[in-house]
């Protein structure tokens, strides 16, 4: 049981396809105690039952454009648990228009929004749950390959995720001096809601089957285990990374 006594703060988590929920099954095989964000009431029916599943001990609302209410969710995260050790983030988002056509045409509304929920949210929950960090509490957030290469249609995201990568890095560096590492993974692409909104998603898909060298896509377990490893007190030198889940298609070339 690596996990056994941590506390781990989980955003994202939409449905049972999430990446997120795949860590948090992990997380839960490994002893870590479990608690999950969701946004509004909607959300909340959607979150509540998989908190259930997952022997969450607590869920709350957030909404991650909004400081008010991360500074709040420390707060309860604080009254529940006093401190915490595992925070994961795995929150994105773009207007479905900005993934298809060309980047050009991205508009200026469509790149904030992008950059706030999938970028600044990053050091904003981060900003305001370091004071409930333990020494040698991991933070990590998810990311992909389109940050570094293009890929079709993924456009602003790309974008958005390149900031993110670049944040956790000088995240890494404000918070190493306390034994805080923050890391990023960069999963393969999985069937999710959010990457329901890329428009030839499947073709993807079907690219990586093909030429990634395990010639498979990788799944939430996949992503959930690297999660583990980086929650874990067997990467304890490991910060400021982005580790790649994706069946090693980032290393082939032509």
């Amino acid at each position: 049981m690596l996990l056994k006594d941590k506390k781990a703060v989980i955003f994202g988590v939409a449905n049972n396809k999430s990446i997120a929920y795949g860590i948090a099954e992990q997380f839960k095989e490994h002893g870590a105690s479990l608690a999950f964000n969701y946004v509004g009431e909607a959300l909340k029916k959607r979150v509540a039952p998989i908190s259930e599943e997952l022997g969450g001990e607590f869920i709350f609302d957030c909404d991650v454009t909004d400081d008010e209410q991360i500074s709040a969710a420390a707060e309860t995260v604080r009254e529940k648990w006093g401190q915490v050790d595992i925070l994961v983030h795995s929150v994105a988002f773009a207007h479905r228009d900005d993934l298809q056509g060309r980047f050009i045409d991205t508009s200026r509304e469509g790149f904030r929004l992008a950059m706030d929920v999938s970028a600044y949210s990053l050091p904003a929950i981060c900003h305001a749950f370091e004071p409930l960090m333990n020494p040698g509490s991991s933070v990590m957030t998810m990311t992909y390959y389109g940050s570094v290469k293009t890929v079709t249609n993924y456009n602003v995201m790309g974008v958005a995720k390149a900031a993110l990568e670049a944040s956790m890095r000088y995240l890494a560096v404000d918070l190493g001096p306390k034994g805080v590492r923050v890391n990023a993974i960069s999963a393969g692409p999985i069937k999710t809601l959010a990457s329901s909104g890329i428009s030839g998603f499947k073709t993807i898909l079907s690219t990586i089957e093909e030429k990634a060298p395990l010639q498979r896509n990788v799944t939430q377990t996949d992503v959930g285990k690297c999660a583990v490893y980086l929650a874990s007190d067997l990467s304890t030198g490991t910060t400021g990374e982005v580790l790649f889940v994706d069946s090693g298609y980032n290393i082939v070339g032509v």
